[in-house]
């Protein structure tokens, strides 16, 4: 439930940023979202539908590939940021455009970054870089990058090298606070100690199709028998892992560790 309203309330956030600060001054966001602000600029049809429109095949294909969590709380995301551009109306928060590209990246990071916490997405490029980096280990933020770049790219020709660079400035804002918040690109390797090492083993490969190594050890002060479960996972799925061996085990111990190479199969997915 926790997460349900974080993600709501995010979502709803990034909405006023776009309605307020962005759309009134030609200005884009990142990923699929920023094509549906063009989209709605350029057209009679509204940001939100044109959002949900774009998003609708992503999220099919999400339900198949990724992760039921995941991608139920980007449905719920991508359903609650469409519905609010649609009623909340646009209006021009301030006359400088700077101003507005500025404040507006940072707030749509802000809610961005609080819905990747919340083991979400606000959708588009997020599900196309996630699926991509499931069959090749890019980072998700490069793969990002360079997507969003072809949305700045686009803004230049449709409106004006101007609201290009204010394009640029929005998306680099929002990254830097994304980032802050979640880093999603980051490896980190969990050494999970745990009693109910069968049950904790079989929820990691069934729900995040990683490798896991599986070893036996015992406790020096209660003498118990445990099995060390060592995985590498990206930071992405961070929340979504925590949240499962809280499930599973709550009296597991959990070491983290931020990895800077992985050499090998790093995806069972990816054979």
């Amino acid at each position: 439930m926790r997460n349900i309203i974080i993600i709501t309330l995010s979502s709803i956030l990034v909405a006023f940023a776009y309605n307020f600060l962005l759309i009134p001054h030609e200005i884009l966001s990142g990923g699929l979202s920023g094509i549906a602000i063009m989209l709605g600029i350029v057209t009679p049809l509204n940001t939100g539908v044109l959002n949900l429109l774009l998003n609708l095949p992503l999220l099919i294909i999400g339900v198949l590939k990724l992760g039921k969590r995941f991608i139920g709380y980007t449905i719920l995301s991508v359903a609650v940021l469409s519905i609010s551009l649609y009623i909340i109306p646009i209006y021009k928060a301030t006359q400088e455009p700077i101003l507005a590209s500025l404040f507006g990246g940072v707030i749509v990071g802000i809610g961005t970054g609080m819905i990747f916490r919340a083991s979400g997405s606000s959708g588009g490029f997020d599900i196309i870089a996630m699926l991509l980096s499931r069959k090749r280990d890019f980072p998700l933020g490069a793969l990002i990058s360079g997507m969003n770049g072809i949305v700045v790219a686009i803004s230049g020709f449709v409106f004006s090298w101007d609201a290009a660079l204010l394009t640029l400035v929005s998306i680099y804002a929002t990254g830097k606070i994304v980032d802050t918040i979640h880093t999603s690109h980051i490896k980190l390797t969990l050494m999970i100690i745990t009693g109910e090492g069968e049950e904790v083993k079989q929820q990691l490969l069934s729900k995040l199709h990683r490798g896991v190594t599986v070893m036996d050890a015992k406790g020096a002060y209660s003498g118990e028998g445990r099995k060390v479960l060592i995985t590498v996972i990206t930071r992405y799925q961070l929340a979504e892992v925590k949240n499962m061996i809280k499930e599973t085990d709550a009296k597991a111990f959990v070491n983290i560790l931020q990895t800077t190479e992985v050499i090998g199969v790093f995806d069972r997915g990816s054979k």
